[in-house]
């Protein structure tokens, strides 16, 4: 039996939220980070504790190790995950600045989905290339992750990404 999907999640926009107004702000508590705020989303840990079940969840964020000092406790994770780390200066590549890390810790065929507030078109371009089974999760920075987003990647993770497995 091959590995879990793996589920690389942001933060920015997807755990810690940011555009919403003050007087609809939604449910959450406000965290110092560094020095600089974040208001963490309070149903986060509960909807990454729930993907933990059918993926390998790892950081995909410029947050990079930083997420691991903050976030598992926070969130309460049971254990820190695995972070991707970003080359500050991408020569010679063209595409969002993640992709490379995301490329290389997936490989090509392993079954993958992103969760982020903030793709372009080389995003949707190399997720309709990839072999692997690929899925991309859009979120809204002002909601961050649902509980609909939390369904639709299960879903996947019992259908398409499970026959690769």
């Amino acid at each position: 039996m091959q590995a879990k999907p793996l589920l690389f999640v942001d933060i920015d926009g997807v755990i810690s939220l940011w555009g919403f107004e003050t007087n609809a702000r939604p449910a959450g508590v406000f965290r110092n980070v560094d020095g600089v705020l974040h208001f963490l989303s309070a149903s986060a840990g509960n909807h990454l504790l729930a993907l933990l079940e059918r993926f390998e969840l790892v950081w995909a964020s410029g947050w990079e190790e930083r997420a691991n000092e903050h976030l598992p406790h926070a969130l309460a994770l049971p254990t820190p995950l695995p972070f991707l780390s970003f080359d500050p200066k991408p020569e010679g590549r063209h595409g969002h600045w993640k992709l490379a890390a995301i490329e290389a810790y997936a490989g090509p065929e392993r079954a993958v989905a992103w969760i982020d507030d903030a793709y372009d078109e080389a995003c949707r371009a190399w997720a309709a290339r990839r072999r692997g089974p690929t899925l991309l999760v859009a979120t809204v920075p002002a909601t961050g992750m649902s509980a609909d987003h939390v369904a639709r990647l299960l879903a996947w993770a019992d259908g398409p990404a499970a026959g690769r497995r």
